[in-house]
Formats: structure tokens, sequence, C-alpha cells
């Protein structure tokens, strides 16, 4: 079986954050599910660099929005994929620093997830080429 991939879930809206929870876990996900971004600044900091696989946010919060969290979290994990969501579908301007973005509510669970998983792919990177050693010795000595 594969290891799990671990989303980062920030939502101040404890209901939504349930649900998205609920949605992403059923789906195979472990989620790691926060109300503040300061609490969310302090889970990136105690993780291990490559053990979060997906920020996904709300844009519109107290103290920090999401956009600010992003930007802080990929100075800590610069490869970290980020995904924005807001209620205010003309907020996406203002989520230039993630790598994605998706209308809370205009979007369906279907779009969400398929979203999901296409950074949770890029994360990971292209597939690495095996040469064999005595290929590469082989040019060497030519």
């Amino acid at each position: 079986m594969r290891p799990r991939k671990t989303i980062l879930c920030v939502e101040d809206n404890e209901q939504i954050l349930s649900v998205r929870k609920f949605l992403l876990e059923t789906r195979g996900y472990r989620v790691v599910a926060v109300t503040t971004a300061a609490e969310a600044i302090d889970e990136l900091q105690r993780a291990m660099p490559g053990s979060i696989d997906l920020l996904l946010s709300d844009l519109i919060m107290p103290q920090m929005d999401g956009n600010e969290l992003v930007r802080r979290a990929k100075q800590m994990h610069p490869m970290l994929p980020a995904l924005l969501v807001s209620g205010t579908v003309s907020n996406f301007e203002r989520a230039s620093a993630a790598d994605a973005f998706l209308p809370k509510g205009a979007c369906t669970p279907v779009e969400m997830l398929d979203r999901i998983k296409i950074l949770v792919a890029r994360k990971r990177g292209p597939k690495k080429q095996v040469v064999s050693v005595g290929v590469e010795m082989a040019q060497q000595v030519a």
C-alpha cells in the first residue's frame, strides 16, 4: 500500500474544516486540520521537509490571510504546493502566492479533489532516470 499523502488544511470556519477533513480522509489523505494561520505556521515549523504534501487554506482569515500564510510556508518549505480557496470569487487576484485558487462554493468537491491530486503529483516531480553504472563508466573512459 502506498504511503498516504499529508495535507495541512487551514480553515477558520470549524464546520467547513470538519467537512473538508472528512472529504479528504475518505479519499485516503492524512489531514492535519487547524483553524488559524498561526497554528499552520507552528505545524510547518515542526514538520520535516517533504512530510507535508499540500497546504490547503482559506484565503480570508483573521490575523493572517491565506496569501501571507503561503508566502511564509514557502520560505520554510519551498517545494510545498499551496491551494487557496475563498468564498468571494473576485479574491482570486489576492491569491497570487498560491499555486492554485478555487472559489469556495463555486467548485464541486470533485473539482477540488482533482486539483489536489494534480498539485500533490506535481510536488513529487518527474520520475528520475536510472542510468546503469556500466554505461556511465564506459562514457567516462571514452
